[in-house]
């Protein structure tokens, strides 16, 4: 068995962060109209032995809350004198997005279509540019941490580009019971990141400007496996969750009419060809339209307001190859591990 190697200190942003040490930094990221700065807020943890550095970053869109906890627990359950390698949190990347509770920037924007972006180029582009080029590229793996939109909730899933094979090993180590095997979109950071050759895996779970316990708990129990998936935490897992099921692709069904939505199906659960999703109706109910599932498939995705225009996407199903009563097998034993996670989190908070 190889020796493993102690640790160095890790630079970026002009400054170096020592062996075992842990240092807080923030980018300028623009200013307000007062002349007020915004920053983004990083925190660098440095290992005491070689390993990885994986970069856990969340709210690139503003109003996707989530991953923002994760990092913060990630960061509180984290110690120096245990890792290998280098661990880079960002919690908030897009912070105009954020104080504004917007999924864009000023200029509506969307910070993941802009990267790598241009110091000469938009708001989104500079800002995009200064996150790329200050911190990314210094990773050697990326957690992309997100949510669904607003008014929409997605249940845990990795997104990722199967095809690359140490990306792909990322997505099944992370232990949500479905991934979905999602092409590179241009102008994202899972993208630009993937041209350097530094894997990245997306973590969709919960609704914008929510804090969703499940999704929560979730994300940190996947952060924490995929650490130990790059060996930079001791220890094996608790439970050894069922491989993942690969969607092979995935659909958005939506309204016929304007209406009131009753929806006959909730997120994780098997829909069957031709089954009613959800009925959509006027106010006096006088008339009323059946949303059916095209395919057979899973729901991974769904909005949660009951009101519709024509053309609203009211579900999202993925496909898969494989039977579905196997995503069911393993949706059932993720929902019990997370319920687990939850009350132990709670038994740790009273006791504090």
């Amino acid at each position: 068995m190889a020796k493993v190697k102690k640790n160095t200190p890790f630079s970026i942003l002009g400054d170096t962060v020592g062996v075992g040490e842990r240092k807080a930094f923030s980018i300028e990221a623009a200013k307000l109209y007062t002349h007020s700065p915004l920053n983004i807020p990083i925190e660098v943890v440095n290992g005491v032995q070689q390993g990885p550095v994986l970069m856990v970053c969340a709210a690139i869109h503003g109003d996707e809350l989530n991953g923002v906890e994760v990092v913060r627990q990630l960061l509180a359950k984290i110690d120096p004198e245990q890792l290998r390698g280098t661990i880079i949190a960002v919690p908030i990347v897009n912070v105009f997005g954020f104080i504004h509770k917007s999924r864009y920037l000023p200029d509506r924007r969307d910070m993941n279509r802009s990267f790598p972006g241009s110091t000469r180029g938009s708001l989104a582009g500079r800002m995009a540019n200064a996150f790329f080029t200050q911190v990314a590229v210094h990773c050697t793996h990326i957690i992309d941490l997100h949510t669904g939109a607003i008014h929409r909730t997605n249940l845990p899933q990795i997104r990722a580009n199967l095809s690359d094979p140490e990306t792909a090993a990322m997505a099944k180590a992370f232990g949500t019971p479905a991934v979905i095997d999602a092409s590179l979109r241009n102008g994202s950071l899972r993208s630009e990141a993937a041209n350097l050759g530094i894997p990245v895996i997306t973590y969709e779970a919960g609704e914008a400007l929510r804090f969703d316990p499940i999704a929560i708990a979730a994300g940190v129990q996947g952060v924490d496996y995929v650490m130990r998936h790059l060996k930079m935490v001791r220890g094996k897992r608790a439970k050894k969750l069922p491989e993942p099921v690969i969607a092979s692709s995935t659909s958005w069904i939506r309204a016929e009419v304007d209406g009131i939505v009753r929806a006959q199906v909730s997120l994780g659960e098997r829909v069957m060809k031709g089954q009613v999703l959800a009925y959509i109706s006027s106010p006096l109910g006088d008339a009323e339209l059946e949303l059916l599932a095209p395919r057979s498939g899973i729901v991974i995705g769904q909005q949660t307001m009951p009101l519709v225009n024509e053309g609203d996407a009211v579900f999202h199903l993925a496909y898969f190859a494989h039977a579905n009563s196997l995503v069911e097998q393993q949706l059932e034993t993720f929902i019990d591990e997370i319920s687990d996670i939850e009350d132990e989190l709670k038994t740790a908070e009273l006791n504090n």
